[in-house]
């Protein structure tokens, strides 16, 4: 998928991504998604249980092949919708105040994540997979295979009450991507 046909979208810190807002159900998650171009898969339960995280759906453009998980939505016990992974082949592009994070070489996204955050007064944060992190703004950007490339594919939580960091919110599922 070119670059240019991509959907645009903005992240904010523990609110939103682009149409999904943390804590939303996934009816109105699928909802917010249709009105984007979005066609969903019903929520169904983690293959394996992550804290307070127990269902998950994925999500692509309606003209997408069945099987492209664009965007994937994590879900608590509680029903809200808590963390949310964007595919860097072929999801939409997310930006937070005119930095991409989608679809980059993760360690230029890096240098210029740790900057953005020391302007902030934040301190940048490496995880123990090498991954860029900020509890602060809620996201881990981790790499994703593109071919023979590696490029940035973050992810997004809001961990509120169910876990301490941003790292504890990625589910097993995404520890797999490649």
């Amino acid at each position: 998928m070119n670059n240019s046909d991509r959907v645009r979208w903005h992240y904010v810190p523990f609110e939103s991504v682009g149409p999904l807002r943390f804590g939303m159900s996934h009816e109105e998650a699928n909802a917010a998604m249709g009105l984007q171009g979005f066609t969903g898969t019903p929520a169904a339960p983690l293959p394996q249980r992550h804290g307070a995280l127990v269902l998950q759906a994925v999500f692509r453009e309606m003209t997408a092949p069945a099987y492209v998980r664009a965007v994937t939505a994590y879900y608590r016990e509680s029903g809200g919708l808590a963390c949310v992974a964007v595919d860097a082949l072929c999801g939409p592009l997310v930006s937070m105040d005119g930095m991409q994070l989608v679809g980059r070489v993760p360690s230029e996204l890096t240098d210029e994540f740790h900057d953005y955050q020391e302007r902030l007064g934040m301190s940048p944060t490496i995880a123990v997979e090498g991954d860029a992190a900020s509890d602060e703004l809620g996201i881990m950007v981790r790499a994703q295979r593109a071919g023979d490339s590696l490029l940035s594919r973050p992810v997004f939580a809001r961990f509120d009450g169910w876990a301490y960091t941003v790292h504890d919110c990625v589910p097993e599922d995404e520890w797999a991507v490649r």
